[in-house]
């Protein structure tokens, strides 16, 4: 192999890891963070409903709520999705818990929630990123724990079954 072919195969290997790095910041982390992650209040939205409708986030005012967000294509997400569908049927009737799906397309979206059974919850579509941004969501996945009072806590990263169900817990007796 000539050194041109040599140096042009190292060059595409390292766009490759390059690549491949990207792909995993962007899908966020493990890591819980929730450092300088509170809102004051609660954004107010109206987006459509996967499978059709529309939702506004006054139908949830008063009331405990978390938005989930989530991108159809993020490993991560589809590996939290069990997490979520196991915390919201803990506390059903407590906490309403949200999908807010973002960066990528509807039937994508509805492939995720085939997918991942998530089609219990109800999930609306962020097609230009207002929603994620009013909330400060600059990753996936991300959850907006929405008080009845209004006041919201980020957290950015994965959380794990037992640490979701704790923190719907916590805001279900706030």
């Amino acid at each position: 192999m000539s050194n041109e072919h040599v140096g042009r195969a190292r060059r595409w290997r390292l766009v490759a890891v390059a690549g491949l790095a990207l792909a995993a910041a962007a899908c966020g982390s493990d890591a819980t963070n929730t450092e300088g992650a509170s809102a004051s209040a609660a954004a107010p939205f109206t987006a459509d409903r996967l499978g059709g409708g529309e939702l506004a986030s006054s139908s949830f005012s008063g009331q405990d709520t978390v938005l989930w967000f989530w991108a159809p294509w993020c490993t991560t997400c589809r590996a939290e999705a069990p997490n979520v569908v196991a915390a919201a049927e803990a506390l059903d009737g407590q906490v309403e818990v949200i999908g807010v799906a973002g960066r990528g397309e509807v039937p994508e979206m509805e492939d995720f929630v085939d997918e991942t059974g998530t089609g219990g919850l109800t999930h609306v579509v962020d097609p230009d990123g207002s929603i994620w941004a009013d909330f400060g969501v600059a990753s996936q996945p991300a959850f907006a724990f929405i008080d009845d009072d209004g006041s919201v806590e980020m957290v950015i990263g994965a959380m794990g079954e037992t640490a979701f169900t704790q923190r719907m817990t916590e805001l279900a007796a706030a």
